[in-house]
């Protein structure tokens, strides 16, 4: 069907959502971030992380507290997302300003044989079956469209491209909430100066978009933008100031399921920022693959010091096909929701953190994740069946 067809169809909506490339200013911040948290949990697994990266024109500050007995060069880490990027050593002055975590923080989390939250915090995890992935369509588009972007940029198979980059996708969607097909999908793509810019577009569509939405199985006359405000030569912090954290939907669901408004990257795994909303996806992934839900999504809350979350809802938006109570019981009885328990469970002392800042946490495109795994379905299968 195609794109005025479906059009036509009464009761249908649009939904958005965008991704960043790794050239794009908050995704530096993010990655050098994620750099330094990597390299310390190496030397040391018992490192206490919280890494904040700023970078605006030729400057880049890296702060936050660390407490850790690796010795990680924090500026060379810098480099090492700098200098793939094409960037040299005389384009930033890099500054650190790094400190020790706060006592009245450690105390808290470092419990006998357990940990506790570092700090208060809300969380959500969302899935959907509407795409293999369990994520919103226009989410995981737009992601993989950036990710192929990048790919070839990096292989030099996009002529002229640069790494700063973006792209957001609009999908139709039917009275029931399902995606029935594309609308538009815009484009903005750094450029060398002297970039034939023609070349350059026709390759993106041809090379990525083309066969990605052909991948889904969707309408290829969809509206389609490259570089719509025009000419983009000048990109990452030399255009924007950058920041870490910045891109939160990004990292999770696209604009379509909640966020509790913290972000991941730079923190090490007793932020409950990052591990407690990695078990709330896991745990909708897990239940709407066994058919529970078409779609779930599951809010946790926690205190500092607290082992549990203090609370935990489940939206299932009238899709569920047992009764909530149900729904909760199972959940109650098959995860296991012990903050010592997730570390161990998802080897979060040993994860490689670095690659987790680019296309999303909850997409596999750069790499496997273990609260994507889907190694409850049976499980739940079998209280559905009781």
């Amino acid at each position: 069907m195609n794109r005025t067809e479906i059009n036509k169809r009464e009761h249908l909506s649009l939904i958005t959502s965008e991704s960043v490339g790794i050239g794009h200013p908050d995704k530096i911040c993010d990655q050098i971030s994620d750099k330094i948290l990597t390299e310390c949990l190496k030397e040391d697994k018992n490192s206490r992380v919280a890494c904040e990266v700023f970078a605006s024109n030729h400057l880049i500050v890296i702060g936050g507290e660390i407490t850790t007995k690796a010795y990680v060069d924090a500026i060379r880490m810098a480099w090492d997302v700098l200098l793939p990027l094409g960037y040299n050593e005389n384009d930033f002055t890099i500054l650190s300003n790094i400190n020790k975590q706060s006592l009245e923080i450690s105390h808290h989390v470092n419990k006998k044989n357990s940990f506790g939250a570092g700090d208060i915090g809300i969380v959500y995890g969302y899935a959907t079956n509407e795409t293999k992935e369990y994520l919103p369509l226009p989410y995981i588009l737009a992601s993989k469209i950036m990710h192929k972007i990048n790919t070839l940029t990096m292989q030099n198979k996009l002529q002229d491209a640069n790494f700063d980059s973006k792209c957001q996708v609009t999908c139709f969607y039917n009275k029931d909430n399902k995606p029935v097909g594309i609308d538009s999908i815009i484009v903005s793509l750094q450029h060398k100066k002297k970039a034939n810019l023609k070349k350059l577009f026709n390759d993106v569509k041809q090379k990525v978009i083309l066969p990605i939405v052909a991948s889904y199985d969707l309408n290829q006359d969809f509206s389609l933008n490259i570089n719509n405000g025009g000419r983009f030569v000048v990109g990452g912090p030399f255009s924007d100031t950058g920041l870490t954290g910045r891109k939160l939907m990004v990292d999770t669901y696209g604009t379509i399921g909640h966020h509790g408004g913290g972000a991941f990257s730079g923190k090490d795994y007793t932020k409950v920022d990052r591990t407690g909303a990695y078990i709330a996806r896991y745990v909708a992934k897990n239940m709407v693959a066994a058919g529970v839900a078409d779609i779930m999504e599951v809010e946790m809350c926690y205190n500092i010091g607290s082992k549990y979350p203090c609370s935990i809802n489940i939206n299932c938006f009238n899709t569920n096909k047992i009764s909530m109570d149900k729904v909760y019981k199972i959940v109650n009885n098959v995860f296991n929701f012990d903050l010592s328990y997730i570390i161990k469970k998802f080897d979060m002392p040993n994860l490689p953190y670095s690659k987790y800042s680019l296309y999303g946490h909850f997409t596999e495109i750069t790499c496997s994740k273990p609260w994507e795994k889907l190694d409850c379905v049976n499980t739940i299968k079998k209280y559905l069946h009781k």
